[in-house]
């Protein structure tokens, strides 16, 4: 007897709107443990804000979102959900690292302060303990001899390697990457996509959303493509941008290859 494995990811007929603009209309998603799957199409597609709404930084409308069996943003009662506390979902997204465009790192610490911040204030760590594990994140993203130095003296792709080790020192047990390379400098995209690799390679379960299709063709487990608020298609990298089945996708597809 097979057991089905829960889903690192589900969405289930997720809607968003802003206003009367429906951004998101009906998506429904899974992405299992372990897996790599990248968001693409067309601005104004709905990636970004389905990517947020995984960590509650939006609130659906409808539907519902699951991050590994649990339930994010409400509390269900009798089948009608109530909106969690700020401070509930803030405990949610311990377990949900987030990189977004623009770095988002503190300029007034050091790049060691940037990464230790979350894991001693919120997790309670030893002040050591996270500055050892701090020291092992950068060495892995290449960046141990930048320990001291502020966000300012780094270039673009430093600042945003050292986004994605501050969110991995919390620990998470899935990523999301908001068009993490789309803010820098073309020669810098190389440096951010090889850590990425490295934590796929590593298991780490990631949502991304991303123009980079040469990246999601070698690293993606699945691809969906969307479009007016919709996924169009969904399926391997070989499936959705080898052989796109819908004319919409092939049409976005053949732009950027």
């Amino acid at each position: 007897m097979t057991i089905k494995q829960t889903p690192m990811i589900q969405a289930v007929d997720v809607w968003k709107n802003f206003g009367n603009l429906d951004v998101l209309k009906g998506i429904d998603l899974e992405v299992a443990p372990g897996e790599v799957a990248c968001l693409i199409g067309p601005s104004g597609s709905g990636k970004s804000t389905l990517l947020r709404c995984v960590n509650h930084l939006e609130k659906v409308n409808a539907g519902r979102l699951y991050v590994d069996g649990e339930l994010i943003g409400y509390h269900e009662r009798d089948g009608v959900l109530h909106e969690m506390s700020e401070r509930d979902a803030a405990k949610q997204r311990r377990d949900i690292g987030m990189v977004f465009q623009n770095f988002n790192l503190f300029g007034h610490r050091t790049v060691l302060d940037n990464i230790i911040e979350a894991p001693v204030h919120v997790k309670g760590q030893p002040v050591d303990q996270a500055k050892a594990r701090a020291m092992e994140l950068l060495d892995m993203v290449g960046l141990a001899s930048k320990a001291d130095a502020y966000p300012i003296q780094l270039s673009g792709g430093q600042q945003q390697r050292v986004a994605i080790a501050r969110a991995v020192a919390m620990d998470p047990k899935l990523m999301l990457f908001d068009e993490p390379t789309s803010a820098l400098d073309p020669e810098l995209v190389g440096e951010v996509l090889r850590v990425m690799r490295d934590l796929a390679d590593g298991g780490m379960t990631m949502l991304v959303v991303t123009h980079e299709l040469a990246f999601a063709r070698e690293v993606a487990d699945k691809v969906a493509f969307m479009d007016g608020g919709q996924i169009v298609e969904y399926g391997t990298p070989q499936e959705v941008l080898d052989h796109p089945q819908h004319e919409r996708t092939r049409a976005f597809v053949s732009t950027l290859f």
